[in-house]
């Protein structure tokens, strides 16, 4: 087991170092010299050609490409992703605060969305074809085509601005999470619940299953086996649950006026500054590879023949 963790993290770093370089060449993206583009979201009125050489030397941007890149990535490796172009301050002290605001939403979204898949999965797949199974597919089905941006404004509507029950936006306290985290679950449960459901039903047609029932085993204890054995198809998905939700939480943020990555980040790309953007795009393509390991691993862990390298 220690060999195939050890590799699996090994083959980390060639995608880290491609992710890595990738992002960095977000600021080479349009034709436009990466010195003017700073002048203009700095809004500099009279953009001259002493002044692009200034800004060329400031940021090192009359260097060869990989000599900026080596720069750029021994300052990211210690979480120093330069300054705003706007601002011009350090892009670590912006991205931080946001950054632990919207993990912290999406840790409470990933739980509660994972908890509400296994359990109707695993009441769908036990009454599969009955009417139980029915109304809880077509409901899953229903919710996942609303769109979230029309769900969160319909909820604002009638529980925080009728109801004045919930707060409209901003993080002020435990209940600012209900509205948030409600929308999430309704976006994602319908997806991973299904993959909970086919997993389990395909688990209860296996032969292991009859005969530990013919042997008089708890229901309990066969649920419990069942459940790790389907695990071993939706663990993927849900560890990529955490990285998934981060890239995509940018409209519920907006919605609820959430102070996060996708706020800072939406208003990075409107305002054209790079390194904030750079950041944002690196921690969450990270975040996914890291996930990614985490799952090859847990998979390893439940399934031994994978660390040999063949399943049947």
């Amino acid at each position: 087991m220690t060999t195939f963790i050890f590799k699996r993290i090994l083959f980390m770093f060639p995608l880290l170092i491609a992710v890595s370089f990738i992002t960095f060449g977000l600021s080479f993206i349009t034709n436009e010299n990466p010195a003017i583009a700073v002048l203009h979201a700095q809004g500099a009125p009279n953009i001259t050609p002493q002044l692009i050489d200034e800004i060329n030397a400031q940021y090192g941007f009359d260097q060869s490409l990989l000599i900026q890149y080596g720069h750029w990535l021994v300052q990211a490796l210690q979480l120093n992703f330069g300054n705003s172009y706007i601002t011009g301050d350090s892009v670590a002290e912006r991205i931080a605060p946001a950054f632990i605001n919207t993990l912290k939403l999406t840790v409470v979204s990933s739980v509660t969305i994972i908890v509400t898949s296994v359990s109707l999965g695993i009441i769908s797949a036990y009454t599969a074809g009955r009417r139980t199974d029915r109304v809880i597919r077509g409901i899953a089905f229903f919710v996942m085509a609303l769109p979230s941006y029309w769900v969160a404004s319909m909820f604002i509507i009638y529980f925080s601005v009728k109801l004045n029950l919930l707060p409209t936006s901003g993080l002020s306290g435990v209940e600012s999470y209900i509205l948030p985290v409600l929308i999430m679950t309704m976006s994602y449960a319908g997806i991973y619940f299904r993959n909970v459901r086919s997993a389990m039903i395909e688990q209860l047609n296996k032969d292991y299953v009859v005969y530990l029932k013919a042997c008089g085993v708890k229901s309990s204890t066969v649920l419990w086996h069942i459940l790790r054995n389907a695990m071993q198809v939706t663990v993927s998905i849900f560890c990529m649950a955490i990285p998934m939700i981060m890239a995509g939480i940018v409209v519920i943020e907006y919605m609820f006026a959430w102070p996060g990555l996708g706020q800072l980040s939406l208003k990075a790309i409107l305002e054209k500054d790079f390194p904030v953007i750079q950041a944002y795009v690196l921690i969450v393509a990270v975040l996914f590879i890291v996930f990614n390991t985490l799952a090859d691993v847990i998979n390893g862990w439940l399934n031994p023949r994978l660390r040999k390298g063949h399943v049947q």
